[in-house]
């Protein structure tokens, strides 16, 4: 069976636009009340009704129930009418925001309504004027181009549309070159504004081909052949454009999940040891819930081990680390782990740890170090070194009166000065505790 290229033109890009709404959908009932979504949403589903209806099978379907030679043109002529003016609308209102739009803005959008409104309804009105008797499939463009009425009708279209893709492609290509944008959204402004420049040479051909026959010349295959491929290449960009932000932030949100809950093995290791089991494995568990338990299970260990942490070797440890070179948040992380590693193996018997509030918040930063044996061996001999150092002096006092020299574990090792690291510049953003809907900012 020979596949014609025409045909594949009209039905790969409802294909790829149906998979872009169908990308976004589950997004637009979970935020229903955003605006700026349900506009993705229709204009999305305006995309594909056209390609749907501008596709040769349907032009004749149509025109047989409607009874109407031809009726398939003033109605496709519409819907692309209303999707080149959908776009602009939606470029206008997204870039500004519905909550910040200025009083020319509005305007702009109450001008952008009415003028293409106004467009559709001249568009009816041209055709029930317009004497076309003999129903085209494929050519009306050109076949009708010297008919009165009819041809009016058909510039007044591709002016339209021409009018709209210009100034959409001119504000999308003015947003991306903003700062501050997040990497998929700009890529896919970009397949963006690729996939509208290719409309204008989709209006472009087919205007030549209709002046051609003004002119006596038949050009009719750029209208009837080339236009199409032009426009299919178009509407998959655009249908990339729409898919590629949301997609591109859905996997890094699910690396940022997967990669937390890897550098959270070590500590989850070690405590697990401690336990005598770990989290049950749930097959139908996702990376969010995955990630939710096994940080449960590390601080309802922890909470039941601050008891048997030694605050005196942790503060040496501390004093260690500073003393190696590592930085503050790091050498309270290094203290950490190893008064964490001496709990576990029951070598510690302090008398517990009063706050673990801070420690709790950087089992994260806790779980690297655990990953750094070299730096951990480093620090606990330092501080094996400074505990026989202060041995004589510890004698004649009291039991763990050395403490006293460095700070201890609740201001040193585990308070937190500021945001949690996991959270701040040391370290990826946590994913689970900043979760947002961003979707407004996307397209």
């Amino acid at each position: 069976m020979r596949l014609d290229p025409v045909a594949v033109s009209f039905w790969v890009p409802t294909v790829m636009l149906c998979a872009a709404l169908a990308i976004k959908l589950p997004t637009i009932v979970r935020l229903w009340r955003d605006p700026l979504l349900r506009a993705v949403g229709g204009l999305l589903l305006l995309a594909c009704a056209v390609f749907v209806f501008v596709a040769p099978s349907t032009i004749s379907w149509t025109n047989r129930v409607t009874g109407v030679p031809n009726f398939s043109a003033p109605w496709c002529y519409s819907l692309l009418t209303a999707f080149a003016g959908s776009c602009l609308l939606l470029i206008i209102a997204w870039r500004n925001g519905l909550s910040d739009l200025t009083p020319a803005t509005r305007r702009a959008m109450r001008w952008v309504i009415g003028a293409y409104s106004a467009v559709i309804v001249a568009l009816w009105v041209l055709f029930l004027l317009a004497d076309v008797p003999v129903e085209r499939v494929r050519d009306l463009d050109t076949y009708y181009a010297n008919t009165p009425f009819m041809r009016e009708e058909i510039v007044l279209y591709l002016l339209a549309h021409c009018v709209a893709v210009l100034v959409t492609s001119r504000l999308i290509w003015n947003w991306i070159r903003t700062d501050g944008l997040d990497a998929w959204l700009r890529s896919g402004l970009v397949f963006l504004v690729i996939g509208y420049a290719l409309n204008l040479v989709f209006d472009a051909l087919k205007l030549t081909a209709v002046v051609a026959r003004w002119t006596g010349n038949d050009l009719d295959v750029l209208s009837t052949t080339v236009a199409p491929l032009a426009a299919c290449l178009s509407a998959v960009l655009v249908a990339l454009g729409f898919i590629l932000p949301h997609t591109g932030q859905y996997l890094r949100e699910r690396w940022l999940l997967h990669r937390t809950r890897i550098e959270l093995r070590p500590l989850y290791t070690l405590l697990r040891r401690a336990q005598g089991s770990g989290v049950p494995f749930t097959l139908r568990a996702g990376a969010e819930l995955r990630l939710i338990r096994r940080e449960t299970f590390i601080r309802d260990v922890l909470l039941t081990l601050t008891r048997r942490l030694d605050e005196a070797e942790a503060s040496r440890a501390y004093e260690a680390a500073v003393a190696l070179g590592h930085p503050v948040e790091r050498a309270r992380a290094l203290a950490a782990a190893v008064a964490i590693q001496d709990a576990v193996e029951r070598r510690g018997e302090g008398a517990g740890h009063p706050d673990p509030t801070g420690l709790l918040q950087t089992i994260l930063d806790v779980s690297r170090a655990l990953r750094r044996p070299d730096d951990l061996t480093a620090v606990r001999a330092r501080a094996a070194a400074a505990r026989q150092a202060s041995a004589p002096s510890s004698a004649a006092g009291p039991r763990g009166s050395g403490a006293s020299a460095g700070p201890a574990v609740p201001s040193s090792v585990t308070a937190s000065s500021g945001p949690s690291p996991s959270s701040g510049a040391a370290a990826p953003q946590h994913p689970v505790a900043s979760r947002k809907p961003a979707e407004s900012n996307r397209p």
